[in-house]
């Protein structure tokens, strides 16, 4: 089974408001772990470039996981990601994610 690539996009208005989030990944990246190991195989997230085809969208992140098994586990117990929600979620004001096995 290949890796897991998952992209999620914010609208959120406020610059001091994206740079709390993108801050929140670094710490994410940090200290997401499942069985005491790091389990996220690679993580990127920045500002994304103003660009009329982003609809709003102003923050662009990508993770990698091995496995669904550990995406499910980001989405529903992971503590690092809760922390990350917390600030997120107040000042969004939409999100999208989706995710994908790469056939390349």
């Amino acid at each position: 089974m290949a890796p897991i690539e998952r992209i999620t996009l914010f609208n959120v208005p406020k610059a001091e408001d994206r740079a709390r989030i993108l801050e929140q990944y670094k710490v994410l990246a940090k200290t997401a772990v499942k069985d005491g190991k790091p389990y996220i195989l690679s993580a990127a997230a920045g500002e994304s470039f103003p660009d009329p085809r982003n609809k709003g969208f102003n923050i662009s992140v990508k993770t990698t996981f091995a496995s669904l098994e550990d995406m499910e586990y980001y989405d529903n117990e992971c503590e690092a990601h809760k922390a990350l929600r917390a600030v997120a979620g107040p000042v969004k004001e939409d999100v999208l994610t989706t995710y994908f096995e790469s056939v390349l």
